[in-house]
């Protein structure tokens, strides 16, 4: 059973993807909160396997609530998936740069969202290959200017194999496991052990941290 928390300051919108989720034999909502400032004081949010959160709520916005859910958590806690109304704002940026494993759009088909919620509980992002090479081209000139890579980014870095670090970098580039298995020559069950290691390596949740991470250290380019 995957465990959900709801944070949205709409109690409709609560209501409703909860009711959504709870139809699920496999889901089952086990908090709610109407702000980011009640969801990370929530013992139950915090507990989640897969938060949906708002990304504009009073308070504390969705994106600092993310920040606070997953920092020093080093890769566990909670799956946050973003909940936005349009496809490259820059909430929807800054969420990724916070932790959150994706965004979903509002207005998605119930069952975009329900395989969202089963796709970042297995450890995958809510971003497909093609987008997360637009957000990242996006937040690239911002993370470089911020110099956000630590001495702890670059030693993960340095500690892949040459492989891994090939990998990694087709990985930031858009491709899929599929693409980089026929790029490479090689197994889609070789690339996915590659990538398992980076993961565990680089103490990212998903793929997209680990894009965040290489664009940080100057790994991946724009």
């Amino acid at each position: 059973m995957i465990t959900v928390a709801v944070v949205d300051d709409q109690h409709l919108v609560r209501s409703g993807l909860a009711m959504l989720i709870n139809s699920q034999s496999d889901l089952t909502v086990v908090a709610e909160a109407g702000s980011g400032t009640e969801a990370v004081a929530s013992p139950a949010v915090c507990g989640a396997d897969v938060v949906l959160m708002d990304v504009r709520m009073p308070q504390m916005d969705g994106i600092e609530a993310t920040r606070r859910l997953l920092a020093g958590r080093e890769g566990e806690g909670p799956r946050v998936v973003v909940l936005t109304t349009f496809d490259l704002d820059e909430y929807a940026l800054h969420a990724i740069e916070a932790g959150a494993s994706g965004f979903l759009l509002k207005d998605a088909p119930p069952e975009e969202l329900l395989a969202a919620i089963r796709t970042v509980h297995r450890g995958d992002a809510v971003i497909a290959p093609s987008t997360t090479r637009r957000l990242l081209d996006h937040l690239a000139p911002t993370l470089r200017q911020r110099n956000h890579a630590d001495a702890r980014e670059v030693a993960a870095v340095e500690s892949l194999t040459p492989r891994e670090r090939e990998v990694l970098a087709l990985i930031a580039r858009g491709d899929s496991n599929q693409e980089i298995a026929a790029g490479l020559f090689l197994s889609e069950a070789t690339v996915k052990t590659h990538v398992g290691r980076i993961l565990a390596k680089l103490g990212a949740r998903d793929r997209v941290q680990a894009v965040v991470t290489a664009y940080r250290t100057g790994l991946a380019q724009p």
